[in-house]
């Protein structure tokens, strides 16, 4: 009997070390995915609380930073879809300032419904991304091209309907509470063991999927590992939100994880869905990967694009509601300035290859966390706006480097 015990914790250790091994041989091979990413993310963080311990390693800077990056995070969440395709949209910034124009008008000078006001920002978005999609891949006019011209049009439209000068405030409590409430701490809890449970019941049902098909299949010991591993980022996760973090709790007490956090974990469950278990993801990949192939194997590549383009722009009007919640309103910048750059910025830093057919909707969360960490802390360390903008360059650039190489080292080893 001791023997038969044995074998089974010898076999799992082996099993441990050859997937560990494996990924090693990838990461080697020029397949980074995301590590670039969590590695910089981690290394940022240190160095922002070494240098500002007081400030920006507070609980209450953490919920702020999460709510600062929601915007971006669900452009770059969009932007990927057209990014997979080899193609831009210039325009999901002021995409998203149309569409929060659009809701606050309805909410507040027609008393429109929150949820039809929703409705008109994401068919807003709809209507958009379709016609930039159609004139992309019926005409074959160059995304740069059509993105470009609908950046600059939207701009003119978003100044038309706020003014030149002014600001449309907001005042619906439920917009409002997206970006400005938390989750009580015992649904901060109750959160932690969905999305954990969640994960395990995925993993370990599709692993047993595969074995009955007689696929490859990943051993139960690493499945465990990478349980393991979320579960403990979950609890100090949220331990850390669930602490207070109020200036004055006696007047009112600040607990518990952001909103944001299970409204974005909704998106990245739907979109990582739709792109890696359906037919319409698989055609994704395939015409990022090579549009000619993927024509030639039956794909209706002018559909493909113009449901990308389209899904990119409902994202960036969801990323408008964002931006509304977050300010109290909506005003002739909104989703402009640099916005369009740190969404790009947050897809292609956290592994969205900006030549195409590789990339994760999780990468926009990582990336945008990223983006949103060197925003957050570099003005606690030096108020030069200068400064705040090199370092954000150079990081996307090392991110763009990051890509090209390993695109590079991929084709040289055959991976």
């Amino acid at each position: 009997m001791s023997t038969a015990t044995a074998v089974p914790s010898d076999t799992q250790d082996q099993a441990v070390a050859g997937a560990f091994r494996g990924y090693l041989d990838r990461v080697r091979g020029g397949d980074v995915g995301s590590l670039p990413a969590v590695l910089g993310f981690v290394a940022l963080v240190i160095f922002f609380s070494a240098m500002r311990p007081d400030s920006f390693a507070s609980t209450r800077n953490a919920a702020n930073l999460l709510n600062q990056a929601a915007p971006v995070i669900f452009i770059a969440m969009g932007l990927i879809f057209v990014l997979l395709l080899g193609e831009i949209d210039l325009a999901a910034g002021y995409t998203s300032g149309v569409g929060a124009a659009v809701l606050v008008v309805l909410l507040t000078e027609h008393g429109v419904a929150w949820p039809l006001a929703v409705l008109a920002c994401v068919a807003t978005g709809l209507v958009i991304g379709t016609v930039m999609g159609a004139l992309v891949a019926r005409l074959q006019i160059p995304s740069f091209v059509v993105t470009l011209a609908w950046f600059l049009g939207l701009q003119g439209v978003l100044l038309l309907v706020v003014g030149e000068g002014g600001t449309i405030s907001l005042s619906d409590e439920t917009i409002l509470s997206i970006l400005n409430k938390n989750l009580s701490p015992a649904l901060g809890w109750v959160l932690s063991l969905l999305v954990v449970g969640g994960y395990a019941a995925g993993a370990f049902l599709g692993s047993a999927r595969r074995r009955r098909a007689g696929l490859p299949v990943v051993s139960p010991a690493v499945i465990g590992l990478k349980v393991a591993g979320l579960a403990a980022i979950m609890v100090a996760v949220t331990l850390v939100f669930n602490a207070e973090r109020a200036v004055n709790p006696a007047i009112r007490s600040l607990r518990g994880i952001p909103l944001i956090v299970p409204v974005t974990l909704v998106f990245l469950l739907v979109l990582t869905f739709l792109l890696g278990r359906t037919g319409f993801g698989r055609h994704v990949y395939a015409v990022g990967g090579n549009p000619e192939a993927a024509r030639r194997a039956g794909i209706n590549v002018p559909m493909v694009k113009i449901a990308c383009f389209a899904i990119g722009s409902m994202m960036a009007a969801f990323a408008g509601i964002l931006f509304a919640s977050y300010s109290n309103g909506v005003s002739p910048t909104t989703g402009g300035s640099s916005t369009l750059l740190y969404a790009v910025g947050a897809a292609v830093i956290g592994g969205t290859s900006l030549f195409g057919g590789k990339g994760r909707v999780i990468d926009a969360i990582l990336g945008g966390l990223v983006v949103a960490v060197i925003q957050n802390g570099l003005p606690l360390i030096t108020q030069k706006s200068g400064i705040q903008f090199i370092v954000t360059g150079a990081v996307l650039l090392l991110a763009a480097s990051v890509d090209a190489l390993s695109r590079r080292r991929a084709a040289s080893t055959g991976q």
